[in-house]
């Protein structure tokens, strides 16, 4: 269940504006749009971090043999996205028989833009957790050669940790990484009641952008265990956690958390 802090609920009554530090959906049945519609609340998407493909030239330098690799892990579509461009730049033939290991359905399905879908081995989690694409891995563990394609920048210790511990053969492919982008335009625009972080790279944005930042009431939700880490070490309190038994997404831990201050039946 989304925590709720009692110094911030106050400032959660009142709030008007929600800040979700992602880029706005692209379509406007998206779940988050009935948040707007249940609750008195305004919500302003932008993201917090950009990302910048790595070189083909600089990612030689890492020395791995994309074609030696039979199953490949993707944690979103920005890594589907790195990867092909990578193998196109280094001229890299995919074998059909490589199996694909991504976090969500979704994630998943991503992968038609690049690949005949049902002619490949694509699996996914049930439930948009690292566990629950865990257990999918596990199942291949002893027969597969993974290639985790991540951020040079990757805060998601658990992955690695898990491949590690269950002694899978792995390797660790940095084809982007995120920068911090510019969020003062949005920022200095309107008060911000409510802020909600997805990645430890966006709590580093806020201070790289504002670096005497000071929450004064802000309500800050995290969604994850590494950006809720981030928070916490940036002494920041933390008011909306995700995912959760009671809340999985961030939309479900936002209603939750405004169900509770507003009055209103979640």
């Amino acid at each position: 269940m989304a925590k709720i802090g009692a110094k911030n609920t106050a400032a959660a009554r009142n709030s008007k504006t929600i800040l979700i530090s992602q880029p706005r959906p692209e379509s406007d049945k998206s779940p988050y749009f009935d948040l707007e519609r249940k609750y008195p609340v305004k919500l302003v998407f932008h993201p917090f971090i950009k990302l910048e493909g790595i070189a083909a030239k600089e990612f030689r330098k890492q020395k791995i043999d994309i074609a030696l690799y039979t199953g490949v892990i993707f944690t979103s579509r920005n890594a589907i996205d790195h990867f092909f461009r990578t193998c196109e730049e280094m001229k890299v033939s995919i074998s059909q028989d490589t199996k694909y290991f991504c976090i969500t359905e979704a994630v998943a399905l991503y992968l038609q833009k690049f690949i005949l879908y049902r002619k490949r081995k694509v699996f996914y989690g049930a439930d948009g957790t690292n566990k629950s694409m865990f257990d999918v891995i596990n199942k291949h563990r002893e027969n597969e050669k993974f290639l985790y394609v991540c951020s040079e920048n990757q805060q998601d210790n658990e992955i690695v940790n898990w491949l590690k511990s269950h002694n899978c053969e792995y390797q660790m492919a940095f084809m982007y990484r995120s920068i911090s982008n510019d969020i003062k335009t949005v920022m200095d625009a309107q008060p911000i009641d409510v802020i909600c972080f997805f990645t430890p790279s966006g709590v580093r944005s806020l201070f790289d952008n504002y670096p005497d930042f000071k929450q004064n009431g802000t309500v800050i939700g995290a969604f994850g265990n590494n950006t809720s880490k981030a928070v916490e070490e940036a002494g920041l309190e933390l008011a909306i956690k995700a995912p959760a038994p009671q809340a999985p997404s961030m939309i479900s831990a936002l209603d939750i958390f405004l169900s509770s201050t507003t009055g209103k039946k979640k």
